[in-house]
């Protein structure tokens, strides 16, 4: 190469300001790099350092002059295209400059790149242009186009395929997918596979894969649906299943659990039926949904894993795809052809990406499950399909904020779980969650119940960006067992209120009800009771006594039956007994049990035996057996009383409660299998009790009444008092009645007694009046030579002198017509003597009576 001379300006001007110049208006950019090196070893090359851009250099990368970060913290991708390299090895090559072009489309660059590297000192220079205001061939702008292309409709399709997989495999619910009549498992999510941990079911039909379930409604279920394509709902239906793959069959050594679940027909586009879709959860405990919700969690984030490390691999792809464009211009027939494929393999992936959406749609507008997708930091509705639609009608959903569409959950729990999924990522599931919504017809709130999932949604990089939420509406359900929980509370706190004993015993001989009762006479909760046999509950000796009716109600037979039961040492009972056998399917489930204690009535009934023996036997002692028998009755006295007094009122607030019971219960609480024997065997024993406790009752007051203390008694409160618990029979009777009892404002007595004075003498006025005329009846009083005494006079049927002499018997009725015990003069006048009075009646037959009480001031 010829020496030239150098120019005399050249040479006179000053280097620096020079080069400065040719940097700021050169149009080539220009980099000076200072080589980073590994800490201990400078011949490694880890970055390079920024020491200057020109001007041209800072317009083409869009940097500063100087840039504080290093090469590769800008360019992370210089490294896999190939510029670092080209740098190091310019570096390493000394005085020697190096070429490179390059296609550049990473990192905020789109653009080719001429490179030329020198290495200068402890400097590298780089000075490069790029192509941005080239014209592009039409086959690189194709191909560019189709790039662009091709990229939009594989991340349309990662899209779909992602939240597809996300909304199956994030789910906490249990998933599957069944196929054809046979039911062969084509997919299961991790929650369903879960149930039989490592078993094998994708391929298999499920009476194959799981066949414990033979027997149970499972297999039946399935094939209705399939058959018929409506959709089945079970609500905490019993499923026993093999959890641990042990090989166990029987249902008593499956694991009893318990779930909530859809089935629901898959259609194929041209609507036949060609799989059923399970959506399912458990609802024993909790903490298994938790487990769950966590095992979801690890399985989405594996598949992340998975979707990056697949990202990667597109975006490597990509690399060497733009790396062949170096080539263009020697390979533009080949790059067409290429075109062309890359064309296909776009319409192929729009295909895919579009059938993905149509299946991802109809699974989703087909699901029974209302779903919907909220997005954004405002919970936005993304996505609503028609099941969601129907929980809140009448309301536009689509493009509104949750609260602009559905404003009363704003300080509800529901909007409180929701941002807290949105900001944590962690799933929260409510089961039969009170949701009060106004409905837009009434414009007023109703209260609604409901079962749902909230789960976070995340997009391609891992970040939540929506809420996926998945709602049952349990209104109804949550209803019906309100009601039979209290239905059943009713029967219970019934049946525990009841003085006997109520059971029911299956074959086995085994407690599984037992009324409070049993408390009393065992010292143990009924709860306790339950699947307890009844010989170890009650004891050898007793069950020997009862055995044998045990049995024969157990083989159908309905018994009644009294016997002597020596449940342990100081406690033994007699009881009257009845079973009642329990049919169903012409089977014999069991029996209901009624036992009654008798105790107290047979010790009386032997004592009057052993009184009545004594009296046969010593005749010679009269007078002692006379006072043993006044003791005998004083005895059955009391314990009559004290039977009818403390029996009566609970009957007959059983038999109120009863009825109420009878007519409160829902039809379907009427209908289960218990309710309906029990009702009727407590009416029964009711009845019995009553006809036994009447009788009871009216000879107890004969000899308890007087007992009552006494006090000062306003008369006339008291008669006023009578009139208004007689005012039905006297407005029935068309009755007069005239009071006058100011001259006797207060008498010293029993209130009780004197009220069932007054009570007695009134209505027997009105029971006994004369047909053919209106009753007149008079109560007055006046004080008599240090006697107060109180008439009561009638124009009623009245009766003859004969029958004066049995009026105040006991059990002595003069009329029939009317009902009556005929002991309540007999009560009246026992009242009357035993406060040192008497009583005595003048009477005309036909004409009426007037009955005079003396009693002493």
């Amino acid at each position: 190469m010829p020496d030239f001379p150098a120019s005399p300006t050249f040479a006179a001007a000053p280097p620096d300001e020079l080069l400065r110049t040719l940097l700021n208006v050169s149009l080539t950019g220009v980099i000076l790099f200072r080589p980073r090196y590994a800490a201990g070893a400078e011949a490694d090359i880890i970055d390079l350092t920024y020491e200057h851009l020109n001007p041209a250099a800072q317009r083409m990368l869009n940097l500063p002059e100087r840039p504080a970060a290093s090469f590769l913290t800008l360019y992370p991708h210089a490294a896999a295209e190939g510029v670092f390299g080209f740098y190091c090895e310019a570096f390493r090559a000394g005085g020697q400059p190096r070429r490179l072009d390059v296609n550049y489309q990473r990192d905020g660059l789109d653009n080719y790149f001429h490179l030329a590297a020198q290495r200068s000192g402890e400097l590298l220079v780089v000075s490069f242009t790029d192509t941005a205001d080239h014209e592009r061939s039409a086959a690189e702008q194709a191909l560019r186009e189709s790039q662009a292309r091709e990229r939009e409709a594989h991340a349309e399709a990662e899209l779909q395929r992602q939240q597809l997989r996300s909304v199956f495999e994030q789910a906490p619910a249990m998933i599957c997918i069944f196929q054809g009549p046979e039911h062969v498992f084509q997919f299961v999510n991790p929650p369903y596979q879960a149930l039989v941990g490592e078993r094998h079911l994708l391929g298999l039909p499920i009476a194959q894969a799981m066949p414990e379930l033979h027997g149970q409604p499972i297999f039946g279920l399935l094939d209705r649906v399939y058959q018929t394509g409506e959709t089945f709902y079970a609500n905490e239906m019993l499923v026993q299943l093999d959890h641990q793959n042990e090989g166990r069959r029987a249902p008593g050594e499956l694991d009893k659990r318990y779930y909530n679940f859809i089935y629901q027909a898959r259609r194929s586009l041209s609507g036949r039926i060609d799989g059923i879709f399970v959506f399912a959860y458990d609802v024993t405990p909790q903490v298994q949904a938790r487990q769950l919700v966590q095992e979801l969690n690890e399985e989405l984030a594996a598949t992340n894993e998975e979707l990056r490390a697949a990202n990667e691999e597109f975006l490597l792809n990509n690399a060497q795809l733009l790396s062949t464009q170096l080539e263009l211009r020697q390979l533009t027939q080949a790059l067409e052809e290429r075109v062309g494929l890359r064309t296909s393999e776009m319409q192929a992936a729009r295909a895919e990406a579009e059938q993905q959406r149509a299946r991802l749609e109809r699974l989703f507008m087909q699901a029974p499950a209302g779903i919907c997708i909220l997005g954004g930091d405002e919970l936005v509705f993304e996505l609503v399909n028609p099941a969601y639609e129907q929980l809140f009608p009448g309301r536009r959903l689509l493009g509104q904020p949750i609260l602009d569409a559905i404003p009363e959950i704003s300080d509800h729990a529901v909007h409180h779980t929701l941002q807290r999924v949105y900001d944590s990522g962690v799933t929260h599931q409510e089961l039969s969650m009170l949701l009060p919504v106004v409905n837009p017809r009434t414009g007023k709130l109703e209260e609604r119940y409901f079962n749902y999932i909230q789960q976070a949604r995340y997009d391609e990089h891992g970040w939540i960006d929506g809420v996926v939420v998945f709602a049952f509406e349990v209104t109804e359900q949550v209803r019906a067992q309100q009601a039979s929980e209290a239905a059943a509370q009713r029967l219970r706190l019934l049946t525990d209120a009841l003085p006997v004993l109520i059971s029911y015993v299956d074959q086995q001989q085994r407690y599984q009800f037992a009324n409070q009762a049993y408390q009393i006479w065992f010292h143990k909760p009924p709860e306790a009771l339950l699947n307890r046999p009844v010989r170890e509950v009650i004891g050898e000796q007793a069950y020997q006594n009862v055995r044998g009716y045990l049995e024969r109600g157990l083989a159908g037979e309905a018994l009644d039956f009294e016997s002597r039961m020596p449940y342990r040492e100081g406690f033994v009972k007699h009881i009257r007994t009845s079973y009642i056998p329990d049919w169903r399917e012409g089977q014999v489930a069991g029996l209901y049990a009624l036992v009654t204690d008798v105790t107290e009535q047979t010790l009386a009934q032997q004592h009057v035996a052993e009184a009545n023996e004594q009296l046969r036997i010593r005749n010679d002692d009269l007078a002692a057996l006379n006072q043993q028998l006044r003791r005998t009755n004083a005895d059955l006295d009391n314990f009559i009383y004290t039977a009818s007094h403390d029996l009566k009122a609970p009957i007959t607030n059983i038999e109120g409660l009863l009825r109420a019971l009878t007519e409160q219960l829902p039809p379907e609480a009427l209908a289960q299998e218990l309710v309906q024997p029990i009702l009727e065997r407590m009416h029964g024993a009711v009845d019995r009790f009553k006809r036994t406790i009447d009788y009871l009752t009216d000879v107890s007051k004969l000899q308890q009444e007087y007992a009552q203390p006494t006090e000062a008694v306003v008369l006339a409160a008291v008669v006023e008092d009578v009139r208004q618990d007689l005012l039905p029979l006297l407005r029935e009777a068309e009755a007069r009645l005239t009071v006058d009892v100011a001259a006797c404002p207060t008498i010293s007595f029993s209130p009780k007694n004197l009220r069932s004075i007054v009570y007695n003498l009134l209505s027997n006025a009105l029971k006994y009046r004369h047909p053919e005329r209106l009753p007149q009846i008079s109560i007055s009083c006046h004080a008599e030579a240090g006697r107060l005494r109180l008439l009561v006079e009638d124009n009623g049927l009245g009766f003859d002198d004969t029958q004066q002499g049995r009026i105040f018997g006991m059990f002595q009725r003069l009329h029939t017509h009317v009902e009556g015990s005929g002991i309540g003069l007999y009560m009246v006048k026992k009242i009357v003597e035993n406060a040192g009075g008497r009583i005595t009646v003048l009477s005309h037959l036909g004409e009426g009576s007037t009955f005079t009480v003396e009693l002493p001031l």
